[in-house]
């Protein structure tokens, strides 16, 4: 679980607190400020960190932002809605008795969705990291000639490399969609775990020879609306992840750990 007498920090390709290497296995529930800003929905966010807690997770990555009409965080710039604010104020607080770390997400990247009393969110050893933006992607040129832009592509795609790079980056993520990702000619279950294996290993070779910084596959899953799921496949799935995961922290590797997408709690009546 997580240890909050002092903040995580890098050294290296590893995640450390108080001279100690840490491993993230975690999940994501991106509804939890939301839930919480409403004391009639609260519960939700209690019974998913708790079981959430007693499955051994020990890092949740959230949103931070809201935007739209419904429950902003900041209705406009500069005007805060506090009972949402109240709400992250509870989810930061029952992460830290749970023994979770948080990752905060300040922003999306899509049109689909536009801490302890007294002390500022910046003190608060709880928030392991804060993530600018998720799924920061741009149009990408086929061709190679343009490196991150080129807006009648119609792909989407980003720099691993020159992105990650920057000083201030202290780690760096990647999510995981093979069913989305692959062509539709390309969606056999034994292509789908060869991309994963590919994908992985691809980005964790990169960090360790280029960018020198530990990893994170801070997203991955499998929906139950594609055709072709089941509870087998996504199991054989996830195994395959975790077991990625476990063998580096083995070996004292920089891929330190997983969030899968996502957690949520049953709806009661």
């Amino acid at each position: 679980m997580a240890d909050f007498s002092g903040f995580v920090g890098t050294r290296g390709t590893s995640f450390i607190v108080n001279e100690k290497p840490i491993y993230l296995n975690g999940f994501n529930s991106y509804w939890s400020m939301m839930f919480a800003a409403d004391y009639s929905t609260r519960n939700k966010v209690t019974d998913a960190f708790q079981k959430a807690s007693e499955t051994g997770l020990n890092v949740a990555g959230i949103w931070a932002f809201n935007d739209g009409d419904h429950r902003p965080l900041e209705s406009s710039p500069g005007s805060c809605n506090e009972e949402v604010f109240k709400g992250l104020d509870f989810v930061i607080a029952k992460a830290r008795k749970l023994e979770i770390y948080m990752i905060l997400s300040l922003m999306n990247n899509w049109k689909d969705y536009g801490g302890k009393d007294k002390v500022a969110y910046k003190d608060d050893p709880t928030i392991l990291a804060w993530e600018l933006k998720i799924e920061p992607c741009c149009p990408s040129d086929p061709t190679g000639s343009n490196l991150q832009y080129n807006p009648n592509s119609n792909l989407d795609g980003t720099d691993f490399i020159a992105n990650n790079k920057i000083p201030d980056i202290n780690f760096a993520t990647i999510h995981l969609y093979p069913e989305s990702w692959l062509p539709s000619t390309n969606k056999t279950e034994a292509e789908q775990l060869a991309f994963v294996d590919k994908w992985i290993e691809s980005h964790v070779l990169d960090s360790n020879a280029v960018l020198e910084k530990p990893i994170v596959i801070s997203e991955f899953g499998k929906s139950y609306k594609l055709e072709g799921y089941s509870l087998d496949k996504r199991n054989k799935y996830f195994q395959k992840i975790y077991d990625d995961v476990y063998n580096s922290a083995r070996l004292g590797g920089l891929f330190v750990g997983g969030m899968f997408w996502q957690l949520m709690t049953k709806l009661r009546k």
